[in-house]
């Protein structure tokens, strides 16, 4: 019985070395990757002035909203920085601000932008925003969040450009074909412009802005 088995054994444990010869040689070439969020981490720079992706932080719950609040921090594998002795370090702390990201100033965030919404509607729309925190601002919780926020794009047109149209040319209807009102051009152009009195109520509405471009948005 023991010679029988002796060879599958002598076999198995030769599959083994085989194996585990190689398994250093897939896990060396996998620890070579430089991760993605490397390219984000200025290199010996001060490692309080890193990104927030470039390092892990501890969660200060003590931290009292709206105080100053210190949190003790770790740079990422491969991120490389210094502190004020230009001396090389991994563990460090930053201070901030106790609050959600969310919470923030609107000039700390970037939003993305809607095209869809009419800015001059009454009430004014808002419309569903996704908001990123700039790089150099610390807050706790997600980075990257959803935000109600007011349509306020703009298409390019002028309002002194309308209201100067509408004051010299508004009885040929030039300061509705600005604004890409058409119909509404097209109909003080034919009746010239309702015989002058729609001319000076166009100059009141665009002059109180209460009249703006077809495409809803804002002017300059």
């Amino acid at each position: 019985m023991t010679t029988k088995h002796s060879q599958p054994q002598s076999t198995l444990a030769k599959s083994l070395t085989s194996t585990s010869t190689n398994t250093p040689y897939f896990k060396a070439a996998e620890s070579t990757e430089i991760p993605s969020y490397v390219t984000k981490c200025p290199s010996n720079g001060l490692c309080s002035r890193l990104p927030p992706d470039c390092m892990t932080c501890n969660t200060n719950y003590s931290c009292i909203y709206g105080k100053p609040a210190t949190f003790d921090c770790k740079v990422k594998p491969h991120v490389h920085c210094v502190d004020q002795n230009n001396q090389e370090q991994e563990n460090f702390t930053i201070n901030m601000t106790c609050q959600f990201c969310w919470q923030l100033a609107t000039t700390d965030y970037v939003c993305t932008n809607s095209t869809n919404c009419m800015t001059v509607s009454c009430p004014r729309q808002r419309y569903n925003a996704t908001c990123t925190v700039r790089d150099h601002i610390h807050c706790l919780g997600n980075r990257v969040f959803p935000k109600m926020l007011y349509c306020n794009w703009t298409g390019g047109y002028k309002w002194s450009t309308a209201l100067a149209l509408s004051i010299t040319l508004g009885g040929f209807g030039a300061d509705r074909f600005y604004l890409g009102q058409w119909r509404e051009g097209l109909g003080k152009l034919f009746s010239f412009g309702g015989l002058g009195i729609w001319t000076l109520i166009d100059v009141l509405l665009i002059g109180v802005g209460y009249v703006g471009p077809a495409d809803g948005s804002l002017y300059i």
